[in-house]
């Protein structure tokens, strides 16, 4: 089973695509001209201006502000208000996101922390991930679990697929597999600690909320492959926050 498990995540890894697109964009001026500072910001001089009609290339974006470079070799940064208000070459608006949205589009590392119920017991989820391509994840996942009658801790690893990225919430599906580590409390002494392998399948959906921070809520579902020849099944509800780069 974990043989199969492993050649399935190699199988979606060689599928992802892990190129970046670095190619420039290019927009039309179509207010009367746009102005140039020499650095990104208000505060910063306005040197040079480029005219209604010239095409620009952008070769960089800092926050609101946007790094230019005009046919004739002028460079300097144009606003976000003032960008907003160019063409595509086709004639369309152009559209510049907010900083933190375009930020969320292309993030590729995630940090975050859960808390919710792991088959009756309270659990709190600390995770990272990180993005191979906008639809492809791998994810880490460290939770510590405490019950009436037992403590424990569990480790795992995710592949993380989402399905429309570009959503504000995003839906997605995980697969992964771990071990749990049940520590039962003195009351009942008598019975071992266990190690046990798990086997795990989710659903969820992260939101976008401001500047670097999610939300996310997600269910997961485990099979305990215990050593006692019978299986366990555990439902598991979370819901947490997490900050992306």
């Amino acid at each position: 089973m974990l043989r199969g498990f492993w050649l399935a995540i190699g199988l979606l890894l060689l599928s992802a695509s892990v190129a970046a697109e670095d190619d420039v964009q290019f927009v039309v001026v179509a207010d009367p001209y746009i102005e140039l500072h020499t650095g990104p910001g208000s505060g910063y001089p306005i040197t040079q201006i480029i005219e209604r009609g010239q095409q620009v290339g952008i070769l960089k974006r800092r926050t609101d502000w946007f790094k230019v470079s005009s046919p004739d070799g002028r460079e300097g940064w144009a606003s976000r208000e003032q960008m907003q208000l160019t063409l595509q070459p086709s004639g369309k608006p152009a559209d510049f996101p907010d900083a933190g949205r375009e930020a969320f589009d292309k993030r590729r590392w995630e940090w975050g922390l859960l808390a919710g119920d792991f088959g009756g017991a309270t659990a709190y989820t600390g995770f990272g991930s990180y993005r191979f391509s906008r639809h492809l994840a791998i994810e880490l996942n460290a939770s510590q679990i405490l019950g009436n009658f037992s403590d424990g801790y569990g480790l795992s690893a995710n592949i993380v697929h989402t399905f429309v990225p570009e959503w504000r919430a995003s839906p997605f599906f995980s697969l992964g597999t771990g071990i749990i580590h049940i520590e039962p409390k003195a009351s009942l002494a008598q019975t071992p600690d266990r190690d046990d392998q798990t086997a795990i399948v989710g659903v969820g959906v992260s939101s976008y909320l401001s500047r670097r921070f999610i939300v996310r809520l997600e269910y997961k579902s485990y099979v305990v492959l215990s050593n006692r020849n019978e299986n366990e099944d555990v439902d598991e509800w979370k819901a947490g926050f997490a900050i992306f780069f």
